[in-house]
């Protein structure tokens, strides 16, 4: 990708076919700035480990709506930005968030892949009530991916977005493995546990864009808690030291290290004390978990029928 400025060779077989791409377009001088700002985010957003691991090798995989979604939160955002602004760095504009958008389209359509229109789908008119705080829900859990969290955050905000797909009871999340997704995270696997007993059934969910890249950032921050935990296949585990509560003759219990499966009450806590602890969750979720599954399967069969 030439410009005034030499760019340097990247260190991603990825970025370097983005050179080749753009230098076969023919763009206008500004077009060329454009699409050199779109690089370097892509560039800096690969040196994250923000984008799936197939982005560094395949232009193909970097320029495909798996890459491409974490990538434009990040950097409208601003924190894909290559230098600070007054000290910061705040979010892009919108007329920035606009040229990237279509940059993205003039790659992809150049690689023979069809625009993804990124701008934004129409708003749904007078949804449910259920429906639309749904959707602020969903906008929440985005807005947080798209900037720095906590473990814990990472966690919840992960948990939060399976839930809005499976609407899954809080004894089968805790029950999820990591063998329980699908590649990519595109699928999670839920078997179904009913409340008043009976047969369990399992099923395949298709994961939201949404879910998949909330678990793609919990998956790489629970590594490291399970790594010193000496390993579980459990999906959900503990951020904390902890106990399994039972006492034994000397009144002693043994002591859980962090990285341990999380058990059903660990679970329902996390959900209740993030509620209160991350900004704007109070007002989009009902104080139990289970309120919260129930809105999500009612919209899940209002959308179905």
């Amino acid at each position: 990708m030439r410009d005034n400025r030499r760019v340097q060779t990247s260190k991603f077989l990825s970025v370097r076919a983005l050179d080749q791409l753009v230098d076969g377009l023919g763009a206008g001088a500004a077009r060329r700035r454009q699409l050199a700002m779109v690089r370097g985010e892509l560039e800096r957003a690969l040196d994250r480990g923000a984008l799936p691991v197939g982005a560094r090798r395949s232009l193909r995989r970097l320029l495909e709506e798996e890459a491409l979604d974490p990538y434009v939160r990040l950097a409208e955002s601003g924190t894909l930005r290559h230098r600070r602004v007054d000290g910061g760095l705040p979010p892009t504009s919108e007329a920035t968030n606009e040229i990237r958008r279509k940059c993205i389209d003039l790659l992809r359509e150049a690689l023979g892949l069809p625009a993804l229109r990124l701008g934004g789908g129409e708003i749904p008119l007078q949804p449910a009530p259920e429906a639309a705080t749904l959707s602020a829900l969903s906008r929440q859990l985005d807005q947080y991916l798209a900037g720095a969290m906590s473990p814990a955050q990472t966690r919840l905000t992960a948990l939060l977005a399976v839930e809005l797909d499976t609407a899954a009871r809080s004894g089968e999340l805790v029950e999820l493995r990591t063998t329980d997704l699908g590649e990519e995270n595109t699928a999670v696997y839920v078997e179904r546990r009913p409340q008043g007993g009976g047969a369990i059934e399992g099923e395949w969910v298709e994961t939201s864009v949404l879910t998949r890249a909330a678990l793609e950032r919990w998956l790489d921050v629970r590594k490291d808690f399970v790594r010193r935990a000496h390993g579980t296949s459990k999906l959900w585990v503990s951020l904390w030291m902890n106990h399994d509560g039972v006492l034994d003759d000397q009144g002693n219990t043994v002591i859980r290290p962090p990285g341990m499966p999380l058990e059903e009450n660990g679970l329902i806590t996390s959900y209740r004390v993030g509620r209160l602890r991350y900004e704007g969750l109070r007002q989009l979720l009902p104080l139990k978990l289970e309120q919260l599954r129930r809105a999500v399967d009612a919209e899940r069969q209002r959308t179905a029928a």
